[in-house]
């Protein structure tokens, strides 16, 4: 079942060999296209429960002549960025399809390949707002039809987020939201809000951030704004030119995979109001009472149920750290030292979870930790995998030296909570010597105080 799903995630084509002549296809061009340039041309693919595996062709300027559809229902456009090759979106279809499988409504793939597929990028960038244009005149005519304003949803892919933006804009904020997966940076960056995506463009915006560095924009730009292991260098993702093609475009287009597996529900990423990715890493982010009744906030599709309360607080930084894979999911303990060496200690925590056969590790390696005598030491541990009964934990301390003395860690207490499942017990030990660079194995015992 996981190699199915992790097929249609990565092979979407795959999944389905029915052809209907009546079907239209998004558009596909050479990178010959992209580089003599294309003229723009914006088609529309609709899609419905009833038509899930086949998209029909829509006019944008002529919408109610499409076949029939039910425009009082829920209605999500799926606008993509940039395509300088001129190949279509390898995530196209299976978006599509998790979005009309989560939620009974109509999907409409906007698809300006014609004048998104284009080496001469600021000519792609000026297409933009061409394309908000027409869609002005698409949404005109759904609201005619039945359409509620609240009722529409924007998802826009890097340019195609800034796209969402001057639709949004077209229509003073009274979309219902615009979702933006990595809104590109280059022209945009520095531009007032008019000329960009922000906050008043819907009446929930939600934005992720995967390549700041790079091809994505890195101020936030929404109601919330998430961004993944820090918004730059995402796992599993090249980091040299020698990657190739991938090495230029992974970092970016890792924010529709994690969408997807948002869509997909095959586990939720818990995201942390946060000031910046080191407080995050700090274990300094962890408190979510301000969103209380409800938890920290969860990223993708269904971040709209904090939505009043994230208008209440105002614009929101949000971090998590993703693993290299599908679903990217890392799950949060916070650990807890209290040392007795008389002597300053600074070194990195490395931490084993053993669940019968199975193992788990978190480094926390991201800067030297400080360990003082009787004070307590708050450190974020992160590990791949979710272990539902922990059997044994194993510690090793290390302060990095090369040479020079080998230090010992004394701890009076060692604590671990869960940060995603409260039911859990917090796990303690008591009274341990660590010696550098030596694993210590212990079994756990529930902490003496039970409150977590």
């Amino acid at each position: 079942m996981f190699m199915w799903w992790i097929s249609l995630l990565f092979c979407p084509l795959c999944a389905w060999s029915e052809t209907n002549e009546d079907c239209e296809k998004f558009t596909k061009l050479k990178f010959h296209n992209s580089f003599i340039g294309t003229t723009l041309d914006v088609k529309l693919l609709l899609y419905t429960n009833d038509s899930l595996h086949c998209g029909r062709y829509t006019n944008p300027k002529n919408i109610s002549a499409s076949l029939p559809f039910d425009a009082a229902k829920k209605m999500t456009f799926v606008i993509h960025g940039y395509r300088p090759t001129g190949s279509p979106p390898v995530w196209i279809e299976r978006i599509v399809h998790l979005l009309v499988g989560i939620e009974d409504m109509n999907v409409i793939v906007v698809d300006w390949n014609r004048g998104a597929a284009t080496i001469n990028y600021p000519k792609a960038a000026e297409n933009t707002r061409k394309v908000a244009d027409i869609l002005e005149t698409t949404i005109s005519q759904l609201v005619e039809l039945g359409t509620s304003l609240s009722s529409i949803h924007l998802i826009g892919v890097s340019l195609g987020a800034h796209v969402a933006g001057f639709i949004g804009s077209r229509f003073n904020g009274t979309i219902g939201r615009i979702t933006g997966l990595d809104p590109a940076g280059p022209l945009f960056t520095g531009r007032s809000p008019e000329e960009r995506l922000d906050p008043n463009d819907a009446m929930f915006v939600d934005v992720l951030h995967t390549d700041i560095d790079a091809l994505g924009y890195r101020e936030p730009l929404g109601h919330i704004d998430f961004y993944a292991n820090g918004g730059t260098d995402q796992p599993g993702c090249p980091r040299t030119i020698l990657g190739g093609k991938e090495y230029l475009v992974c970092d970016h287009q890792r924010s529709v995979f994690l969408f997807l597996c948002s869509l997909n529900k095959t586990c939720d990423i818990t995201a942390y109001p946060c000031s910046s990715y080191i407080d995050f890493l700090d274990g300094k982010c962890t408190d979510c009472t301000a969103f209380s009744p409800e938890p920290c906030p969860i990223l993708g599709y269904n971040v709209y149920k904090w939505k009043e309360a994230l208008i209440q607080r105002g614009q929101t930084k949000a971090y998590f750290s993703t693993t290299a894979e599908v679903p990217f999911c890392k799950h949060t303990y916070i650990m807890n030292i209290i040392s007795w060496n008389q002597s300053l200690r600074w070194g990195f925590i490395t931490v084993k979870l053993f669940d019968g056969g199975n193992v788990t590790v978190a480094k926390i390696d991201h800067k030297a930790s400080k360990f003082e005598q009787y004070t307590e030491t708050k450190l974020l541990a992160q590990f791949d995998k979710d272990m539902d009964k922990i059997q044994k934990i194993s510690i090793k301390f290390s302060t990095g030296n090369v040479i020079g003395p080998r230090y010992k860690l004394r701890v009076i207490r060692l604590k671990l909570r869960s940060l995603e499942n409260d039911t859990r017990p917090s796990l303690c030990r008591y009274d341990v010597i660590l010696e550098e660079n030596t694993e210590v194995t212990f079994r756990p015992i529930i902490c003496w105080d039970t409150k977590n």
